[in-house]
């Protein structure tokens, strides 16, 4: 079982920036890869970024790649989102969700889910 807590959500101007954080509970935790979804009001669960257990690779939707970065550190079984130049269709609740295995899947094929947190993004 793992259990995952997002944070650091919030509002921000167009252009700011915000970091996410995605903590872990559980045991081996670099056995995991973890992806960050968000979803928007009326809007299907859309893949943001992935990165695998070891942090080797990462992956990234289109409308977020040179904006958004992923990273974890496995000694605190925390992964991050570095979210930069935000604009206001990034507005959603973000998820992170995590899946044991050496994948780390674009589509919503994980095990383990946070309960989200919110991002505002004003124009």
């Amino acid at each position: 079982q793992v259990h995952l807590v997002e944070s650091g959500g919030g509002l921000v101007q167009t252009g700011g920036s915000l970091r996410l954080s995605c903590a872990a509970s559980g045991r081996t935790f670099s056995n995991y890869a973890v992806g960050w979804f968000r979803q928007a009001p009326g809007e299907e669960r859309e893949f943001v970024a992935t990165i695998t257990g070891t942090g080797f690779a990462t992956y990234y939707a289109d409308s977020v790649r040179g904006r958004f970065t992923v990273s974890r550190d496995n000694a605190k079984n925390t992964v991050y989102l570095q979210m930069n130049v935000l604009k206001p269709e990034d507005t959603a609740v973000y998820y992170c969700a995590a899946k044991e295995g050496l994948r780390a899947p674009t589509t919503p094929r994980y095990d383990y889910w946070g309960q989200g947190t919110q991002v505002t993004v004003s124009s």
